[in-house]
């Protein structure tokens, strides 16, 4: 079977010099692209695909109401001095989307309340992307507010006029091992830390003539690419609107006997708990 990923020059990168570049550095690469087109921020608002997207962040933020959330109740309370089941009672816990509607503020002023909250070491962790903040804005009323942050990643592809260009690519895992593909290939996160001829290391060097606002960094690192097989797997679908039973790597699934409905549980972060030995 053949490699499969799903790729996406980001927002701020989406200039043509910056896809010709991609697509040339792809071929090159020894990858076929398979599919390739533009999704627009306002059909990704409309979608939720970024919030699906990150759906382990964005669940909380955008997705789910808080009465949804498995929130460990002697955290919440540690932080806070107040009981979780008190919180919600009190109706002034909000996911970030509401919490925005609530206070009627946008994106970039939730964030600066959030780093404020965080200063003021009012925010508590939960787990991996799972974070409540109490969020005090003179005027208004104090809410618990989860993963106030993501908004303002959020906007960055919900602006209206902005969008993605992406690619559905393939290539033989003989030749390009999927650690290449991301190491070589794409380049570390931090794409100062990216090789000189990887996607991110390219467009770092290169951002000014590629026609980009701004030099790139950890979060506007120019390409997204799948981080495994399945993760690729669960962005066709979210993306692209490919199905379980045409998609080669969800038909291997489905051929080896995994149901559907748990392929598509494993795409949307599903709870995870110990077992008591």
């Amino acid at each position: 079977m053949m490699n499969s990923a799903f790729v996406f020059i980001k927002p701020h990168a989406v200039t043509e010099p910056t896809k010709a570049l991609v697509s040339e550095t792809l071929r090159a690469r020894g990858l076929t692209i398979l599919q390739e087109g533009d999704l627009a921020a306002e059909e990704i608002d409309a979608k939720k695909l970024i919030d699906q997207h990150y759906y382990a962040i964005a669940s909380k933020a955008t997705i789910l109401k808080p009465a949804q959330l498995n929130v460990p109740s002697a955290k919440f309370e540690a932080q806070f001095g107040l009981s979780w089941e008190a919180a919600l009672a009190q109706g002034n816990v909000y996911n970030a989307m509401d919490a925005c509607a609530t206070l009627g503020i946008d994106a970039n002023d939730l964030d600066a309340e959030w780093a404020k909250a965080k200063k003021a070491k009012k925010l508590v962790k939960f787990g991996g992307g799972f974070y409540c903040g109490l969020i005090e804005i003179e005027g208004k009323p104090s809410v618990y507010v989860f993963n106030g942050f993501f908004m303002s990643m959020r906007a960055k592809f919900t602006v209206p006029g902005e969008s993605i260009h992406y690619y559905v690519v393939e290539w033989d895992p003989a030749v390009l091992p999927w650690a290449d593909f991301r190491g070589a290939v794409l380049g570390p996160t931090d794409p100062a830390e990216a090789p000189a001829d990887s996607l991110r290391g390219i467009i770092a060097a290169r951002w000014e003539e590629l026609g980009l606002a701004a030099a790139p960094n950890v979060g506007d690192n120019g390409v997204h690419a799948s981080a495994s097989p399945f993760e690729g797997l669960a962005e066709r679908l979210n993306w692209v609107g490919a199905s379980l039973a045409t998609d080669p790597f969800g038909a291997a699934l489905l051929a080896r006997g995994v149901p559907a409905e748990t392929i598509q549980a494993w795409t949307v972060d599903p709870q995870v708990w110990p077992l008591n030995t």
